[in-house]
Protein backbone atom coordinates (compact mmCIF):
# COMPACT_ATOMS: atom_id res chain seq x y z
CA UNK A 1 0.00 0.00 0.00
CA UNK A 2 1.28 3.30 -1.06
CA UNK A 3 0.51 6.69 0.55
CA UNK A 4 2.25 10.22 0.29
CA UNK A 5 2.08 10.75 3.88
CA UNK A 6 2.72 8.43 6.64
CA UNK A 7 2.38 9.41 10.05
CA UNK A 8 4.02 7.24 12.88
CA UNK A 9 2.11 8.51 16.01
CA UNK A 10 -1.68 9.69 16.92
CA UNK A 11 -1.39 12.59 19.86
CA UNK A 12 -1.46 16.19 19.45
CA UNK A 13 1.11 16.14 16.35
CA UNK A 14 -0.04 13.44 14.46
CA UNK A 15 -3.79 13.93 14.17
CA UNK A 16 -3.29 17.75 13.18
CA UNK A 17 -0.48 16.47 10.34
CA UNK A 18 -2.93 14.13 9.13
CA UNK A 19 -5.98 16.53 8.80
CA UNK A 20 -4.04 19.12 7.36
CA UNK A 21 -1.95 16.64 4.75
CA UNK A 22 -5.75 15.07 4.32
CA UNK A 23 -7.69 18.32 3.88
CA UNK A 24 -4.56 19.68 1.17
CA UNK A 25 -5.28 16.42 -1.07
CA UNK A 26 -2.27 14.03 0.25
CA UNK A 27 -3.25 10.45 0.44
CA UNK A 28 -2.63 9.90 4.35
CA UNK A 29 -2.06 6.94 6.81
CA UNK A 30 -2.03 7.05 10.35
CA UNK A 31 -0.49 4.60 12.90
CA UNK A 32 -1.48 4.54 16.64
CA UNK A 33 -1.00 1.83 19.02
CA UNK A 34 -3.26 3.06 21.35
CA UNK A 35 -5.77 5.35 21.24
CA UNK A 36 -6.43 8.66 19.26
CA UNK A 37 -5.76 11.75 20.65
CA UNK A 38 -2.12 10.64 22.63
CA UNK A 39 -0.93 10.96 25.78
CA UNK A 40 -2.24 14.87 25.85
CA UNK A 41 -6.23 13.40 25.20
CA UNK A 42 -6.33 10.42 27.02
CA UNK A 43 -4.47 10.19 30.04
CA UNK A 44 -3.30 14.03 30.25
CA UNK A 45 -4.40 17.70 29.28
CA UNK A 46 -7.88 17.32 29.25
CA UNK A 47 -8.45 14.25 31.95
CA UNK A 48 -6.80 16.33 34.01
CA UNK A 49 -8.55 19.44 33.31
CA UNK A 50 -11.48 18.18 33.56
CA UNK A 51 -11.17 16.62 37.39
CA UNK A 52 -9.41 20.26 38.28
CA UNK A 53 -12.92 21.68 36.93
CA UNK A 54 -14.55 19.22 39.15
CA UNK A 55 -12.18 19.80 41.95
CA UNK A 56 -12.88 24.07 41.75
CA UNK A 57 -16.62 23.36 41.56
CA UNK A 58 -16.32 21.54 44.83
CA UNK A 59 -14.19 24.50 45.92
CA UNK A 60 -16.90 27.15 44.86
CA UNK A 61 -19.19 25.33 46.69
CA UNK A 62 -17.60 25.54 50.02
CA UNK A 63 -16.87 28.90 49.77
CA UNK A 64 -20.04 30.39 48.63
CA UNK A 65 -20.56 32.38 51.52
CA UNK A 66 -18.42 35.25 50.15
CA UNK A 67 -20.34 35.63 47.53
CA UNK A 68 -23.54 36.04 49.51
CA UNK A 69 -24.69 32.33 48.44
CA UNK A 70 -25.73 29.68 50.93
CA UNK A 71 -24.73 26.15 50.49
CA UNK A 72 -25.73 23.97 53.51
CA UNK A 73 -24.28 20.74 52.13
CA UNK A 74 -21.39 20.29 49.65
CA UNK A 75 -19.87 16.86 49.06
CA UNK A 76 -18.29 15.11 45.85
CA UNK A 77 -18.79 11.69 44.37
CA UNK A 78 -15.54 10.45 43.13
CA UNK A 79 -16.12 7.54 40.83
CA UNK A 80 -18.76 10.03 39.58
CA UNK A 81 -15.83 12.55 38.63
CA UNK A 82 -13.63 9.61 37.50
CA UNK A 83 -16.77 8.75 35.66
CA UNK A 84 -17.46 12.01 34.11
CA UNK A 85 -13.78 12.42 33.02
CA UNK A 86 -13.59 9.01 30.85
CA UNK A 87 -17.03 10.35 29.28
CA UNK A 88 -15.25 13.62 28.30
CA UNK A 89 -12.10 12.07 26.84
CA UNK A 90 -13.88 9.28 24.82
CA UNK A 91 -16.08 12.39 23.38
CA UNK A 92 -13.06 13.80 22.23
CA UNK A 93 -11.65 10.63 20.67
CA UNK A 94 -14.63 10.12 18.81
CA UNK A 95 -14.41 13.66 17.64
CA UNK A 96 -10.61 13.58 15.96
CA UNK A 97 -11.18 10.18 14.64
CA UNK A 98 -14.69 11.64 12.75
CA UNK A 99 -12.38 15.13 11.64
CA UNK A 100 -9.86 12.73 10.14
CA UNK A 101 -12.30 10.03 8.73
CA UNK A 102 -13.96 13.15 6.77
CA UNK A 103 -10.71 13.81 5.17
CA UNK A 104 -10.09 10.44 4.10
CA UNK A 105 -6.90 9.23 6.50
CA UNK A 106 -6.67 5.84 6.41
CA UNK A 107 -6.42 5.18 10.44
CA UNK A 108 -3.80 1.69 11.28
CA UNK A 109 -4.36 0.92 14.96
CA UNK A 110 -1.31 -1.25 16.03
CA UNK A 111 2.55 -0.95 16.54
CA UNK A 112 4.70 0.99 13.95
CA UNK A 113 8.05 -0.16 12.57
CA UNK A 114 10.38 2.08 10.72
CA UNK A 115 12.22 -0.01 8.23
CA UNK A 116 13.51 3.03 6.49
CA UNK A 117 12.61 6.34 5.17
CA UNK A 118 9.93 5.18 2.61
CA UNK A 119 8.18 2.19 4.09
CA UNK A 120 6.91 1.28 7.46
CA UNK A 121 5.44 -2.01 8.89
CA UNK A 122 2.63 -2.68 11.50
CA UNK A 123 1.56 -5.97 12.04
CA UNK A 124 1.62 -8.03 8.56
CA UNK A 125 1.10 -5.68 6.67
CA UNK A 126 3.65 -2.94 4.60
CA UNK A 127 2.80 0.57 4.05
CA UNK A 128 5.18 2.82 1.61
CA UNK A 129 5.61 6.88 1.74
CA UNK A 130 6.89 9.48 0.36
CA UNK A 131 6.87 11.21 3.38
CA UNK A 132 7.30 9.94 7.13
CA UNK A 133 6.23 12.35 10.14
CA UNK A 134 7.27 10.74 13.12
CA UNK A 135 5.07 12.01 16.53
CA UNK A 136 5.89 9.64 19.01
CA UNK A 137 5.15 11.35 21.78
CA UNK A 138 6.69 10.78 25.42
CA UNK A 139 6.82 8.62 28.33
CA UNK A 140 6.85 8.91 32.36
CA UNK A 141 10.38 9.35 33.92
CA UNK A 142 10.23 7.15 36.67
CA UNK A 143 13.83 7.76 38.73
CA UNK A 144 16.15 5.14 39.99
CA UNK A 145 15.52 5.46 43.68
CA UNK A 146 16.38 2.81 46.26
CA UNK A 147 13.50 0.42 46.67
CA UNK A 148 11.40 1.86 44.10
CA UNK A 149 10.42 -1.46 42.72
CA UNK A 150 9.27 -2.73 46.04
CA UNK A 151 6.43 0.49 46.67
CA UNK A 152 3.33 0.72 44.84
CA UNK A 153 3.58 4.04 43.50
CA UNK A 154 1.36 6.43 40.94
CA UNK A 155 2.00 7.06 37.95
CA UNK A 156 -0.14 10.46 36.79
CA UNK A 157 -2.20 7.54 34.95
CA UNK A 158 -2.86 5.62 37.81
CA UNK A 159 -3.86 9.12 39.98
CA UNK A 160 -6.32 10.00 36.53
CA UNK A 161 -8.24 6.36 37.06
CA UNK A 162 -8.48 6.42 40.81
CA UNK A 163 -11.96 6.20 42.63
CA UNK A 164 -10.68 5.58 46.34
CA UNK A 165 -9.42 9.17 47.99
CA UNK A 166 -6.44 8.49 50.13
CA UNK A 167 -5.92 9.90 53.32
CA UNK A 168 -2.79 11.11 52.78
CA UNK A 169 -0.59 11.81 49.32
CA UNK A 170 3.17 12.48 48.62
CA UNK A 171 3.94 13.59 45.74
CA UNK A 172 7.81 13.15 44.13
CA UNK A 173 8.24 16.45 41.94
CA UNK A 174 6.64 19.57 42.06
CA UNK A 175 6.58 20.47 38.29
CA UNK A 176 3.29 21.63 36.14
CA UNK A 177 2.10 17.92 36.74
CA UNK A 178 2.55 17.34 40.28
CA UNK A 179 1.43 21.14 41.15
CA UNK A 180 -2.04 20.26 39.38
CA UNK A 181 -2.64 16.66 41.28
CA UNK A 182 -1.60 18.30 44.65
CA UNK A 183 -4.41 21.17 43.81
CA UNK A 184 -6.92 18.39 42.84
CA UNK A 185 -6.58 15.92 45.65
CA UNK A 186 -6.45 18.74 48.11
CA UNK A 187 -9.57 20.55 47.24
CA UNK A 188 -10.96 17.27 47.88
CA UNK A 189 -9.42 17.05 51.29
CA UNK A 190 -6.21 15.09 50.98
CA UNK A 191 -3.44 15.79 52.95
CA UNK A 192 -0.63 16.63 50.38
CA UNK A 193 2.83 16.60 50.59
CA UNK A 194 5.00 17.42 47.34
CA UNK A 195 8.57 16.61 48.02
CA UNK A 196 10.96 19.08 45.22
CA UNK A 197 14.59 19.00 44.63
CA UNK A 198 15.09 22.30 42.99
CA UNK A 199 14.53 25.29 45.29
CA UNK A 200 11.33 26.39 44.21
CA UNK A 201 8.46 24.64 42.58
CA UNK A 202 7.48 24.98 38.72
CA UNK A 203 11.21 25.33 37.73
CA UNK A 204 11.34 26.98 34.47
CA UNK A 205 8.39 29.52 35.58
CA UNK A 206 8.69 32.46 36.88
CA UNK A 207 9.86 32.48 40.18
CA UNK A 208 7.94 35.31 42.05
CA UNK A 209 4.73 33.76 40.82
CA UNK A 210 5.68 30.17 41.74
CA UNK A 211 6.94 31.40 45.63
CA UNK A 212 3.81 33.23 45.74
CA UNK A 213 1.41 30.16 44.54
CA UNK A 214 3.21 27.46 46.57
CA UNK A 215 2.66 30.32 49.35
CA UNK A 216 -1.22 30.12 48.63
CA UNK A 217 -0.92 26.30 48.51
CA UNK A 218 0.84 26.49 51.65
CA UNK A 219 -1.82 28.45 53.18
CA UNK A 220 -4.66 25.62 52.28
CA UNK A 221 -2.61 22.89 53.61
CA UNK A 222 -0.26 21.27 51.53
CA UNK A 223 3.18 20.74 52.56
CA UNK A 224 6.26 21.70 50.41
CA UNK A 225 9.97 20.35 50.94
CA UNK A 226 12.01 22.07 48.76
CA UNK A 227 15.95 20.95 48.04
CA UNK A 228 14.70 17.95 49.03
CA UNK A 229 16.38 15.00 47.64
CA UNK A 230 14.94 11.63 47.87
CA UNK A 231 17.18 8.74 48.70
CA UNK A 232 14.57 5.82 49.39
CA UNK A 233 11.69 4.82 49.21
CA UNK A 234 9.80 1.37 51.49
CA UNK A 235 6.34 0.27 52.03
CA UNK A 236 4.99 -1.41 55.42
CA UNK A 237 1.71 -1.32 57.06
CA UNK A 238 1.71 2.43 57.82
CA UNK A 239 2.08 3.17 54.09
CA UNK A 240 4.75 4.48 51.60
CA UNK A 241 7.61 5.91 53.50
CA UNK A 242 10.16 8.24 51.26
CA UNK A 243 13.28 9.47 53.03
CA UNK A 244 15.11 12.68 52.01
CA UNK A 245 18.02 14.62 52.38
CA UNK A 246 17.85 18.11 52.64
CA UNK A 247 19.29 21.26 54.67
CA UNK A 248 18.40 20.00 57.63
CA UNK A 249 19.98 16.44 57.45
CA UNK A 250 18.13 12.88 56.79
CA UNK A 251 14.55 12.95 57.12
CA UNK A 252 11.59 11.26 56.15
CA UNK A 253 7.68 11.20 55.66
CA UNK A 254 5.11 8.84 55.75
CA UNK A 255 1.64 8.90 53.52
CA UNK A 256 -1.13 6.58 51.99
CA UNK A 257 -0.03 6.88 48.52
CA UNK A 258 2.48 8.25 46.61
CA UNK A 259 2.85 9.91 42.72
CA UNK A 260 5.91 9.79 41.10
CA UNK A 261 6.17 12.66 38.78
CA UNK A 262 9.41 13.87 38.09
CA UNK A 263 9.19 14.71 33.93
CA UNK A 264 8.48 12.95 31.09
CA UNK A 265 11.12 11.81 28.40
CA UNK A 266 10.65 11.34 24.31
CA UNK A 267 10.06 7.71 23.13
CA UNK A 268 12.42 6.48 21.10
CA UNK A 269 12.35 2.87 21.46
CA UNK A 270 10.80 -0.16 19.45
CA UNK A 271 10.10 2.44 16.54
CA UNK A 272 12.91 1.53 14.58
CA UNK A 273 14.45 4.60 15.01
CA UNK A 274 17.79 3.51 14.48
CA UNK A 275 17.48 2.35 10.91
CA UNK A 276 16.76 6.23 9.48
CA UNK A 277 20.36 6.94 11.45
CA UNK A 278 18.97 10.30 12.30
CA UNK A 279 21.35 13.37 13.61
CA UNK A 280 20.77 13.40 17.68
CA UNK A 281 21.23 16.70 19.59
CA UNK A 282 23.58 17.15 22.70
CA UNK A 283 20.39 15.67 24.83
CA UNK A 284 20.44 12.75 22.22
CA UNK A 285 17.18 14.56 20.77
CA UNK A 286 16.31 13.82 17.50
CA UNK A 287 18.41 17.36 15.58
CA UNK A 288 15.45 19.05 13.59
CA UNK A 289 15.29 22.81 11.81
CA UNK A 290 13.19 25.05 11.93
CA UNK A 291 10.63 23.24 9.61
CA UNK A 292 10.99 20.15 11.42
CA UNK A 293 12.73 18.38 8.66
CA UNK A 294 15.48 15.45 10.15
CA UNK A 295 18.76 14.54 8.43
CA UNK A 296 17.41 12.17 6.46
CA UNK A 297 15.43 14.07 3.14
CA UNK A 298 11.70 13.51 3.68
CA UNK A 299 11.69 12.13 7.41
CA UNK A 300 10.33 14.99 9.86
CA UNK A 301 9.91 14.75 13.78
CA UNK A 302 6.87 16.93 15.60
CA UNK A 303 6.04 16.84 19.19
CA UNK A 304 7.93 15.67 22.42
CA UNK A 305 10.11 13.06 19.80
CA UNK A 306 12.30 16.34 18.90
CA UNK A 307 12.56 17.21 22.62
CA UNK A 308 12.47 21.08 22.27
CA UNK A 309 8.91 21.99 24.08
CA UNK A 310 6.96 19.33 25.32
CA UNK A 311 3.92 20.68 25.20
CA UNK A 312 0.85 20.20 23.00
CA UNK A 313 0.32 23.36 21.79
CA UNK A 314 3.79 23.31 20.14
CA UNK A 315 3.52 19.52 18.76
CA UNK A 316 0.65 21.22 16.81
CA UNK A 317 2.44 24.13 15.43
CA UNK A 318 5.12 22.11 14.24
CA UNK A 319 2.83 19.69 12.90
CA UNK A 320 1.37 22.13 10.91
CA UNK A 321 4.64 23.70 10.32
CA UNK A 322 5.59 20.06 8.76
CA UNK A 323 3.29 19.74 6.34
CA UNK A 324 3.14 23.22 4.98
CA UNK A 325 6.96 21.99 4.32
CA UNK A 326 5.80 19.28 2.81
CA UNK A 327 3.82 21.27 0.18
CA UNK A 328 6.28 23.44 -0.80
CA UNK A 329 4.23 26.79 1.21
CA UNK A 330 7.62 26.56 3.66
CA UNK A 331 6.92 28.79 7.38
CA UNK A 332 9.54 28.32 9.91
CA UNK A 333 8.46 27.67 13.35
CA UNK A 334 8.77 30.16 16.21
CA UNK A 335 9.60 29.00 19.71
CA UNK A 336 10.29 32.54 20.91
CA UNK A 337 5.95 32.66 22.21
CA UNK A 338 5.34 29.54 23.46
CA UNK A 339 2.91 29.80 26.19
CA UNK A 340 2.84 27.53 29.18
CA UNK A 341 0.32 27.16 31.84
CA UNK A 342 -0.06 25.76 35.45
CA UNK A 343 -4.05 24.68 35.67
CA UNK A 344 -3.95 25.35 39.35
CA UNK A 345 -6.72 27.52 41.23
CA UNK A 346 -5.52 29.87 40.63
CA UNK A 347 -4.40 29.36 37.82
CA UNK A 348 -0.52 30.57 36.83
CA UNK A 349 0.80 31.01 33.02
CA UNK A 350 3.84 32.86 31.18
CA UNK A 351 5.66 33.30 27.72
CA UNK A 352 8.40 34.19 26.67
CA UNK A 353 11.84 35.38 28.81
CA UNK A 354 11.70 35.57 32.74
CA UNK A 355 13.54 37.69 34.99
CA UNK A 356 15.57 34.39 35.62
CA UNK A 357 16.07 33.80 31.87
CA UNK A 358 17.26 37.50 31.21
CA UNK A 359 19.36 37.62 33.88
CA UNK A 360 21.52 34.47 32.82
CA UNK A 361 22.18 36.10 29.57
CA UNK A 362 22.78 39.43 30.82
CA UNK A 363 20.56 41.13 28.85
CA UNK A 364 18.58 44.73 30.76
CA UNK A 365 14.98 44.90 31.17
CA UNK A 366 12.42 46.61 33.17
CA UNK A 367 9.60 44.95 35.46
CA UNK A 368 5.81 46.11 35.08
CA UNK A 369 3.84 44.47 37.56
CA UNK A 370 0.31 45.64 38.61
CA UNK A 371 -1.84 43.74 40.75
CA UNK A 372 -4.92 41.44 39.11
CA UNK A 373 -7.35 44.09 41.21
CA UNK A 374 -6.88 46.43 38.29
CA UNK A 375 -8.89 44.95 36.79
CA UNK A 376 -12.73 45.38 37.86
CA UNK A 377 -14.29 41.78 36.97
CA UNK A 378 -11.26 39.84 38.25
CA UNK A 379 -12.31 41.89 41.51
CA UNK A 380 -16.04 40.63 41.46
CA UNK A 381 -15.44 37.82 40.68
CA UNK A 382 -12.65 36.67 42.70
CA UNK A 383 -13.54 37.76 46.79
CA UNK A 384 -10.48 38.16 48.83
CA UNK A 385 -7.70 37.36 46.65
CA UNK A 386 -5.53 38.76 43.83
CA UNK A 387 -3.20 37.92 41.75
CA UNK A 388 -0.12 39.30 40.04
CA UNK A 389 0.15 40.73 36.61
CA UNK A 390 4.06 40.72 35.25
CA UNK A 391 5.35 42.15 31.83
CA UNK A 392 8.94 42.25 31.47
CA UNK A 393 10.94 44.77 28.31
CA UNK A 394 13.72 45.81 27.41
CA UNK A 395 15.27 49.59 27.16
CA UNK A 396 12.70 50.37 24.39
CA UNK A 397 9.69 48.87 26.04
CA UNK A 398 10.10 46.39 24.12
CA UNK A 399 7.48 43.32 25.20
CA UNK A 400 10.55 40.09 26.46
CA UNK A 401 7.95 38.01 28.40
CA UNK A 402 4.47 38.04 30.13
CA UNK A 403 3.44 36.41 33.61
CA UNK A 404 -0.29 35.96 35.22
CA UNK A 405 -0.79 34.74 38.36
CA UNK A 406 -4.86 34.79 38.64
CA UNK A 407 -7.87 33.57 37.08
CA UNK A 408 -8.54 33.24 34.03
CA UNK A 409 -4.48 33.22 33.29
CA UNK A 410 -4.68 30.15 30.78
CA UNK A 411 -7.06 32.58 28.41
CA UNK A 412 -5.14 35.86 28.60
CA UNK A 413 -1.88 34.53 28.09
CA UNK A 414 -2.06 34.59 24.34
CA UNK A 415 -2.54 38.23 24.27
CA UNK A 416 0.58 38.05 25.82
CA UNK A 417 2.36 35.50 23.45
CA UNK A 418 1.22 37.96 20.53
CA UNK A 419 3.19 40.88 22.09
CA UNK A 420 6.22 38.62 22.49
CA UNK A 421 5.97 36.75 19.10
CA UNK A 422 5.42 40.30 17.35
CA UNK A 423 8.23 42.36 19.17
CA UNK A 424 5.22 44.60 20.00
CA UNK A 425 5.89 47.13 22.74
CA UNK A 426 4.18 48.11 26.09
CA UNK A 427 1.23 50.31 24.92
CA UNK A 428 0.27 48.20 22.35
CA UNK A 429 -3.32 46.78 23.65
CA UNK A 430 -4.31 50.60 23.82
CA UNK A 431 -5.13 51.02 20.55
CA UNK A 432 -7.64 48.22 20.43
CA UNK A 433 -10.91 48.31 22.40
CA UNK A 434 -11.72 45.75 24.83
CA UNK A 435 -15.40 44.62 25.94
CA UNK A 436 -16.15 46.29 29.72
CA UNK A 437 -15.76 44.50 32.13
CA UNK A 438 -13.38 41.64 31.18
CA UNK A 439 -9.84 40.36 33.23
CA UNK A 440 -8.43 40.76 29.50
CA UNK A 441 -9.03 44.86 30.23
CA UNK A 442 -5.92 44.85 32.38
CA UNK A 443 -3.40 44.67 28.74
CA UNK A 444 -4.62 48.34 28.32
CA UNK A 445 -3.22 49.72 32.11
CA UNK A 446 0.02 48.99 31.19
Amino acid sequence: MKYQVAIIGGGPAGYTAAEAAGKAGLSVVLFEKNNLGGVCLNEGCIPTKTLLYSAKIYDNGRHAAKYGISVSETSFDLPKIISRKAKVVRKLVLGIKAKLTAQQVIIVSGEAYIVDKNTVRCADETYECEYLIICTGSQTVIPSIEGIEQVSYWTHRDALENKELPRSLTIVGGGVIGMEFASFFSSLGVQVTVVEMMSEILNGIDRELAASLRAEYAKRGIKFLLDAKVTSLSQDEEGIHVCYQNADGANSICADKLLMSVGRRPVTEGLGLENLHLERTERKNIRVDSYLRTSVSGVYVCGDLNGVSLLAHTAVREAEIAVKDILGASEEMSYRAIPGVVYTNPEVASVGKTEESLQAEGINYRVVKLPMAYSGRFVAENEGTNGIFKVLVDESDTVLGVHILGNPASELIVLGGMMVEEHRKLDYFKNFVFPHPTVGEIFREL
